[in-house]
């Protein structure tokens, strides 16, 4: 299982391939515009983007994804298939291209090819609490802990404020005393390194909150 970012303007094939997909245990974040699928660029670990768009082009999405993590696969939908358009694709950052129409069953083994090369990443099992990075390590978190890396997961990458933490775990901004923040952040990586043996990619960014240096599937 893995996220899998779905950039397609036609409603119907979207749904059908976002169906196939979730059928075969892959979580899917399906968007129909460049404009919607800008937020959904760092979530993912595997990105399947048309090319011909109503706001543009799916290659500035590639671009977009590539530009955020060397290790997402990217796959190109599009009905322009000439040599000049497969290369325009593969430049842009794409690891396959497919001209439609497609098999849903090679389209499938694309992404498990694809997974191969890529690896899988984090996971947040939010219906276990737990915290699972690539080598399976686990560690089941506390309430608020699970609150924290929702959070981080649905950042797909980007920096998570204090006060995004704060508002996450239902309490007032203004009468927050931020160094729970501080011991809350503290006590998750001693508890990784204790029960992992390793460091936990979380790094703290000065004056703006928090980000994790590695993409969360949420399971």
């Amino acid at each position: 299982m893995t996220t899998v970012a779905l950039l397609e303007d036609e409603v119907d094939l979207r749904e059908e391939v976002a169906d196939f997909l979730t059928a075969r245990g892959h979580r899917v974040l399906q968007a129909g515009s460049l404009a919607e699928f800008e937020p959904l660029a760092g979530q993912a670990r595997i990105a399947v983007l048309d090319v011909m768009l109503p706001d543009g082009s799916g290659l500035e999405a590639a671009r977009q994804v590539r530009a955020r993590s060397g290790r997402t696969g990217i796959i190109m939908l599009s009905a322009l298939g000439s040599l000049g358009d497969r290369v325009a694709g593969l430049q842009c950052g794409a690891d396959h291209y497919l001209v439609k129409p497609f098999k849903l069953l090679e389209l499938e083994a694309v992404i498990e090819a694809l997974l191969r090369r890529v690896g899988r990443e984090w996971v947040f099992d939010a219906g276990r609490a737990l915290l699972v990075d690539p080598a399976a390590r686990a560690l089941a978190l506390t309430d608020q802990e699970a609150v924290f890396v929702n959070l981080l997961a649905r950042a797909g990458g980007r920096p998570v404020s204090r006060r995004q933490i704060v508002e996450a775990l239902r309490q007032d901004w203004a009468s927050y005393d931020l160094r729970r923040i501080d011991t809350l952040v503290s006590r998750l990586r001693a508890r990784w390194q204790r029960s992992t043996g390793q460091e936990l990619p979380l790094r703290t960014l000065h004056r703006e909150g928090y980000e994790f240096a590695a993409v969360i599937e949420e399971g």
